[in-house]
């Protein structure tokens, strides 16, 4: 079972799956949002490198994603990062190197692994090249980066959350989960409708 799958499931279900992927356990946290800040996209790009000079071959993609990725849309102030691999769940190929270079290993979940920067800026998460996970996080960057009325749709949910405490973030997270699921829909047919044109 994956993260995807389990967030429309029970409360008591959804602490189940988090208490065995969590590393160190759920963290209680405020949300707060702040605005677009064009230094994120600079921080993206530093540990790009970082990331590229201490996993070398390994990695197949390196994207900056989430809503700091996306310019004029408010954000948590933590830079997510995508990095694809062949295989996530070959830790041997990576995971002393990212742990080398000051990442922590946050989430251990099938196909997924997510570390962070000791100050919790940065999150990178691992992904299969090529997986759906990656296409979607990719999509819906591209898409929000594009359509003004999506974006603001989004934010205005993201606001209504502020102030809010949640056991963990990742309940944040799938508090999200329908508003994105809606544009998810059409930000997939706007893709297909490029793809069409393109052939």
């Amino acid at each position: 079972m994956s993260f995807g799958e389990v967030t429309s499931s029970s409360e008591d279900a959804f602490d189940d799956y988090l208490d065995a992927v969590l590393i160190g356990g759920r963290e209680e946290r405020e949300l707060i949002l702040v605005d677009y800040l064009p230094m994120w996209a600079t921080r993206f790009a530093s540990e790009r490198v970082r990331i590229l000079e201490a996993l070398g071959e390994v990695v197949r993609r390196v994207e900056h994603v989430g809503s700091t990725a996306v310019p004029g849309l408010v954000a948590k102030p933590i830079v997510d990062i995508l990095v694809a691999v062949d295989d996530p769940d070959d830790e041997d190929g990576y995971l002393d190197a990212m742990e080398r270079t000051g990442y922590e290993l946050r989430v251990r979940e099938p196909g997924h692994r997510m570390f962070r920067t000791p100050e919790r800026d940065v999150h990178v998460h691992v992904w299969r090249v090529g997986s759906e996970d990656e296409r979607r996080h990719l999509l819906f960057r591209d898409w929000l980066r594009q359509a003004p009325d999506d974006r603001a749709l989004y934010e205005s949910v993201k606001l209504r959350l502020v102030g809010e405490r949640f056991t963990d973030m990742n309940y944040y997270a799938r508090a999200k989960g329908p508003v994105i699921e809606e544009i998810m829909r059409r930000a997939a047919a706007w893709a297909a409708q490029a793809d069409a044109q393109a052939t």
